[in-house]
């Protein structure tokens, strides 16, 4: 028969019955607590019942487990004192191999001015696991289940008052949905539109691949929009059979102009009129600098607008959090859709995040951020100025990157250049959707707020020493 001892959640499997009765159980038993304490099921400084106990619990003689102990004793596994009992033995733990120090990829860049990803350096430690503490102790019992697939309604109440005074999002708690980031929320929506039989999107002339190509894979085509000295045009909104267009009405990306009044108020009445949506991707909408925020394009008309924001760019694209503000008519779908699929976003940081932004900790961290990326915009136009003043940054007024226009035809030679000298930059050609009409623009794409702060004026130097 085989016996097992469960004391301080350690199993102890002995076989007890036939020949093992006799010495085979003493070997079995100091053999087993060997590997419990060897492999750190027991751990050093634990006291063991007494011998009298562990007999009984096992089901053995009192003298096999003594002296299976005083094996162990005698080995150095246990230590054994009067009126203290049988201990595991303090030992050394051995020191592990100290990690290979990491080198950068050979030929890697020395800076990078990539758009799309904020100072990760500053991100707001301390603060957000002082809110992680007091959202964990706050949690009730439920945030550590599978719950709502709309996400923790501490945050999407927590978002539907910042929205609101933030942005001029128009919405309650049940119209919003959690999801990993603005890449779920727009693969979610992109299969909802295809089973509700669409098959194209209106998209913009420039934008991110990433984006068109998660559309793709949901089954939809794209057509891009044309651009022009206002920004995006929307006249030809109504010239195809796409009932679904994707903008950035705030902020162009990247060209980083927003969206023309006129034009803001030409697209809500396309769709008013044709039963259309909009994606509205305010992809950095809280930073703006020159002048007030151009509010949300939700806010014109909920039922025909989903907003979709998150804190890739305020905080750290690595919290995998955003979320999307959802007109009545679909939100039911997306639900769905989102609770059959895998949902990746995590309570804990859901709750962490509620509590972060009703603490006010998040505006605070977003004033100082705004502060900090306006003065690095700054010191971009005045090394410009002083240094290449051919070269004209647009797109400023706002967000974390700028397009310096080029002279015709040295874009690609720009960015070889920057490549020699490790520098990692952009070209606008490579935001540019297949599908668009000329005219095509050569510019560099700079994202001056990836950058930790000790390397911005060595990433500066560089970027001006490859420009015409």
């Amino acid at each position: 028969m085989e016996d097992s001892w469960a004391t301080l959640g350690v199993d102890l499997h002995l076989e007890t019955g036939g020949e093992a009765m006799h010495s085979g159980v003493r070997k079995g038993l100091t053999d087993a607590l060997r590997e419990a304490v060897r492999g750190g099921r027991l751990a050093p400084g634990i006291r063991l019942p007494s011998s009298r106990s562990l007999a009984v619990d096992l089901g053995i003689a009192r003298n096999t487990v003594a002296d299976a102990y005083a094996d162990l004793v005698a080995e150095g596994w246990l230590t054994a004192r009067q009126g203290s009992g049988t201990r595991v033995a303090e030992r050394a733990v051995p020191r592990p191999a100290a990690p290979t120090p990491r080198r950068r990829a050979a030929g890697g860049p020395t800076y990078d001015l990539m758009p799309g990803t904020p100072d990760l350096s500053t991100f707001p430690r301390a603060a957000w696991l002082k809110a992680a503490r007091r959202a964990m102790a706050a949690a009730p019992n439920d945030a550590l289940g599978y719950g709502d697939p709309r996400g923790r309604v501490e945050l999407r109440t927590a978002l539907a008052d910042y929205l609101s005074r933030a942005r001029g999002v128009r919405t309650d708690p049940d119209r919003i949905v959690i999801c990993a980031g603005f890449a779920q929320g727009l693969s979610l929506l992109g299969g909802v539109l295809r089973a509700r039989g669409l098959r194209e999107v209106t998209v913009e002339s420039y934008g991110l691949d990433v984006h068109w190509n998660l559309l793709k894979r949901a089954g939809l085509t794209t057509r891009p929009l044309p651009f022009d000295e206002l920004g995006t045009s929307t006249d030809e909104l109504g010239s195809g059979s796409a009932k679904v267009a994707l903008l950035t009405p705030a902020h162009q990306f990247p060209m980083g102009v927003p969206l023309h009044p006129d034009r803001r108020a030409a697209v809500v009445d396309w769709a008013r009129r044709t039963g259309g949506l909009i994606l509205e991707d305010d992809y950095d909408g809280e930073f703006r600098y020159d002048r007030q925020p151009v509010g949300a394009l939700q806010g014109l008309d909920p039922d025909r607008v989903v907003y979709l924001g998150t804190a890739s760019k305020s905080l750290a694209p690595g919290l995998r959090l955003g979320w999307m503000v959802l007109p009545a008519p679909i939100a039911a779908e997306v639900i769905e859709a989102k609770g059959g699929a895998e949902w990746a976003c995590g309570a804990l940081d859901q709750l962490t995040l509620a509590e972060f932004i009703t603490s006010g900790a998040y505006d605070r961290h977003v004033r100082g951020a705004r502060l900090r990326y306006r003065r690095r915009r700054d010191q971009l136009v005045a090394a410009l100025a002083a240094r290449a003043p051919e070269v004209r940054a647009t797109g400023i007024a706002a967000g974390l990157h700028a397009v310096l226009e080029l002279p015709p035809g040295t874009e690609r030679t720009v960015v070889q250049a920057a490549s020699w000298q490790r520098l990692a930059v952009q070209g606008l050609a490579s935001f540019r959707h297949p599908a668009a009409r000329p005219p095509e623009r050569d510019a560099l794409v700079v994202g001056y707020g990836t950058p930790a702060d000790h390397g911005w004026a060595g990433a500066l130097e560089a970027l001006c020493a490859v420009l015409p």
